[in-house]
């Protein structure tokens, strides 16, 4: 989608799904606070160790994040582990500067150790924060993270350095503050829809540039001179923001801050920046002389090297761009040593179409960077391929593969009524995911982690490997794989579903699959991925008998396995039970990357599978089995 959506309009989208059926006060705030933590901090992420304790004695803390650390990477210093701990302020719960400065002083006293009467949850989430303020070092943090529905004015955000100075007088530098809201998501997704409007633009860039061939080019650029090329950028695009376009890491927005210790360099010691980082690298779709030591840019994004081009920008502009028409012998004397400073730059030529290029250059390039694999499949080919074909008239399904992408659709359509109105969407990640614990049976990794599924993720590549005949993988499987989770969500499992089938949506889908292969099977019909595929899209796609009858048998299975008093039940798997394997830890088991595989590991599901597959075959009072009577339908709905 390429048309811009206001932000009132994209607001008015957003907050649907959090206003509809008349919730309470509570909830709503409770459902406000979730989405937008969920979307800015992608909660989905195995990695995140997520505490919700609003409610009566919760110390101002409605939603508590640990977001553990990543290796040490080139752009910045090394990284330690972070808390976000999430104030929500929606609706009549934000009354501006006041309700920051009385909140903000609320949490410090919490983790300060200062209030009493905190409810269990509280209770237990405060005396982590002792630990690991007690383990902290320079590299640690605990981040205040406001979350509202507008911005923050300019006078609130002055009230942010009011919070930080009281959290850090209490609590040490480890304290941070920041604010997010609606806008956050919106920005990330208007940047998108403008991008049409920057082909083309070019931009000198000074420096010491020699060709590597055809397609690139290296050398350095003076400190100066970069900064240059970053205000011509701003100046005509209107935010610096939008030169990181392809760099993943950008919609990170507040969680990623400009690095202090390259600060700290290019203050004290600039015309050693160069010595000290790795340097940076800009994709153009062409580049070309115009001048002694003048290169025209067409089309620049900085992929790597955001971190570094950020702080040049900050210390520079703070330097250089102060106004006043004296002199000053130190910033005089700071410019020179600055213009002795430089950056390693490498310029690459992707063409105007080389969307495969620059995605490889990014991936690469950033790969020893703290980025979540989950934001490589906004610029991923095959997704956005994969998402024209399944908004066709044929699935008129809407394919999110960036956050917040199905929340401005909808904004879109309001907007524009006689546009494809679309009603049914699914993330990208979701759909992977369905598909890699049904067809290719990794339901306990799917329930456990996010990158296998992501691209260049193992179970990811076995999905797109070349088949040796017939269609590859596409949008057919990507369709077949939402009707499933659909199925899943018809049936209760997931979040919100009774006790047996709350953990065990992937396990659902792992199921049904494996009843539906062993029908083709023993009923003489091809069992190949693209046949199964076919099978769950004519047994899914419209309500019917037979596609009913799958549903309820692999729910019925699951129910069984999940009931402590049944003899093949999950608490009776001997992995389940030992004290070496997961001693009773049920969400670990689930997890469990064995899960389903063999007799050996799971001896009890599989038993479940083999008994109920026995039932499929049997007749009942002289009728066709369920077998046949999947079999029988699948063949008269052939194409």
């Amino acid at each position: 989608m390429t048309d811009i959506v206001s932000f009132e309009d994209f607001k008015e989208s957003w907050l649907e799904s959090v206003t509809v059926d008349n919730p309470t006060t509570v909830q709503l705030g409770q459902r406000f606070a979730q989405k937008i933590v969920s979307q800015w901090l992608d909660t989905d992420d195995e990695s995140l160790d997520i505490t919700y304790c609003d409610g009566s004695g919760d110390g101002g803390i409605d939603i508590a994040v640990l977001e553990r650390n990543s290796p040490a990477i080139a752009d910045e210093d090394q990284e330690g582990d972070t808390w976000y701990i999430i104030q929500s302020k929606y609706g009549s719960a934000f009354a501006g500067t006041e309700t920051l400065l009385l909140e903000g002083q609320k949490v410090i006293e919490t983790l300060s150790g200062q209030r009493n009467n905190l409810s269990s949850l509280a209770s237990g989430l405060l005396e982590k924060l002792i630990n690991f303020r007690a383990k902290a070092t320079e590299h640690d943090h605990i981040r205040l993270v406001y979350a509202t529905v507008d911005p923050l004015t300019p006078k609130q955000q002055d009230a942010l350095e009011y919070v930080r100075v009281m959290g850090r007088a209490r609590l040490g530098q480890l304290f941070d503050v920041s604010a997010i809201s609606i806008a956050s998501i919106h920005d990330a997704q208007a940047e998108e829809a403008q991008l049409a409007t920057r082909r083309h633009l070019t931009f000198p860039l000074n420096g010491h540039l020699t060709p590597a061939g055809t397609d690139l080019l290296v050398g350095s650029v003076s400190l100066p001179d970069l900064y240059t090329f970053l205000k011509a950028y701003q100046k005509r695009t209107g935010s610096l923001d939008q030169l990181y376009e392809k760099n993943v890491r950008r919609f990170l927005g507040g969680r990623v801050k400009v690095n202090k210790g390259m600060q700290g360099t290019l203050r004290e010691a600039p015309e050693k920046f160069g010595l000290y980082n790795n340097g940076i690298t800009i994709t153009v779709s062409d580049f070309y002389p115009s001048g002694s030591g003048v290169y025209e840019l067409v089309e620049p994004y900085v992929v790597n090297g955001c971190q570094t081009t950020r702080s040049i920008w900050e210390v520079l502009s703070s330097k250089l761009d102060t106004g006043g028409s004296g002199k000053n012998i130190k910033l005089d004397e700071w410019r020179e040593r600055a213009e002795k400073g430089c950056v390693v730059a490498k310029i690459a030529k992707v063409g105007s179409d080389g969307e495969a290029l620059l995605q490889d250059i990014t991936r690469y390039t950033n790969s020893q960077n703290a980025v979540r694999e989950k934001d490589f499949v906004a610029i991923n080919q095959g997704f956005k391929t994969w998402h024209k074909e399944l908004a066709s008239e044929q699935y008129k399904l809407f394919l999110e593969i960036q956050r917040g992408g199905w929340d401005s659709q909808r904004a879109f359509q309001k907007q524009n009524p006689t546009s494809r109105q679309f009603t049914r969407f699914a993330s990208a990640l979701d759909l992977t995911k369905v598909y890699g614990a049904g067809w290719l049976a990794e339901p306990g990794l799917a329930f456990g982690k996010n990158p296998p599924f992501l691209p260049s993720g193992s179970v990811f590549n076995k999905m797109i490997a070349e088949r040796p005949s017939g269609p590859q993988f596409g949008s057919r499987e990507l369709y077949a794989a939402y009707l499933l989770l659909e199925s899943g969500r018809k049936m209760g499992f997931g979040r919100g579903g009774i006790t047996s089938r709350r953990q065990t949506k992937f396990l659902y889908y792992f199921v049904l699959i494996n009843l539906l292969r062993d029908v083709l099977q023993k009923e003489q019909l091809s069992s190949t991925l693209v046949d199964i595929t076919e099978a769950v899209i004519k047994l899914l796609e419209k309500q019917n008998d037979a596609g009913t009858s799958l549903e309820e048998i692999a729910a019925a299975l699951i129910d069984s396995y999940m009931t402590e008093s049944d003899e093949n039940s999950v608490f009776h798997e001997e992995k389940f039970r030992d004290g070496n394997g997961f001693n009773f830890d049920l969400n670990g088991f689930l997890k469990w990357e064995q899960l389903g595989r063999s007799l050996e590991q799971t001896a009890c599901l599989q038993a479940q599978l083999f008994f109920q597959k026995q039932f499929m075959g049997m007749s009942h009072s002289g009728g066709r089995t369920v077998r046949k009577t999947l079999s029988d339908y699948l063949k008269a709905n052939n194409a």
